[in-house]
């Protein structure tokens, strides 16, 4: 009875697969708008009835295919930091300010030797984005535009936190180790900065979580515009330029590292 019940399992676990993949195939073809329950199962040759044992619904089919991407990305980012760098000896440079002016909150740990949380930051960034360059159309379907008709239920919430969760992980790291500045924060933004570190990171300053949802953001913000084509006769150096902003970002967010120097123009 035992060895039945496995090869139903596997049988079921074979088919919702066959099913996502040939969904998966319908978004790239069709999009996420026009993905249909009756079309899969004709391209699986399987009847409709037979289809709706497995996901009863195109919502559901959709909330399976949101939620293996959420997944999907999260891991990647995870996996990036899984790792952390080797530590690195940081000087007075290191805990500088834009302007080359040291921080008084960070200049103790100029001779500690820390873990290169930057590192950490900008691996777990790329990997994000590698991802998103992979599997332009699974990226679509979960930081794209909405699909008509389609509400996302609770049960993708905890999926798509796990990219958030990663950078505030690197960023929970860095304040443990002394090596995270923090950033300024506006007055009028204190209530709020206080209610978002409540939620997402009790244990980092407010200033700091604030810093993490601008940064989450715009990391997202750079991957769509480059997947998009927002950025076609704009940059052409990607690789470049997105290791650039994401540094940036890592700055903004207070992990201590100097800025890449920019020779003087001639």
């Amino acid at each position: 009875m035992t060895k039945i019940r496995g090869a139903r399992e596997r049988a079921r676990i074979e088919v919702t697969a066959a099913i996502k993949d040939e969904a998966r195939r319908q978004l790239a073809a069709e999009g996420a708008a026009k993905l249909s329950l009756r079309a899969v199962a004709r391209e699986l040759g399987m009847v409709s009835s037979a289809l709706y044992r497995y996901f009863p619904s195109r919502d559901e089919l959709l909330t399976a295919l949101i939620v293996d991407a959420y997944e999907a990305v999260g891991a990647a980012a995870e996996a990036a930091i899984a790792s952390p760098a080797a530590p690195t000896a940081r000087t007075a440079a290191d805990t500088s300010d834009m302007s080359g002016t040291p921080d008084a909150d960070t200049s103790a740990v100029s001779d500690a030797m820390v873990t290169d949380h930057r590192a950490r930051w900008i691996a777990l960034c790329s990997a994000v984005r590698a991802w998103a360059l992979a599997h332009p159309h699974e990226y679509a379907l979960i930081y794209g535009s909405p699909v008509p008709g389609y509400a996302a239920p609770s049960d993708t919430v905890v999926p798509a936190s796990r990219v958030g969760a990663a950078m505030i992980s690197v960023a929970r790291d860095a304040h443990r180790t002394r090596g995270l500045a923090l950033p300024p924060l506006d007055d009028e933004l204190s209530a709020e900065a206080e209610r978002l570190a409540d939620q997402f990171g009790p244990d980092l300053p407010p200033s700091v979580v604030v810093a993490l949802v601008a940064a989450w953001s715009q990391l997202f913000g750079l991957i769509s515009f480059e997947l998009f084509g927002q950025f076609h006769r704009v940059v052409e150096e990607r690789d470049a330029f997105f290791t650039q902003a994401v540094r940036r970002l890592a700055h903004e967010v207070g992990l201590l590292a100097p800025l890449s120097p920019h020779p003087a123009r001639r």
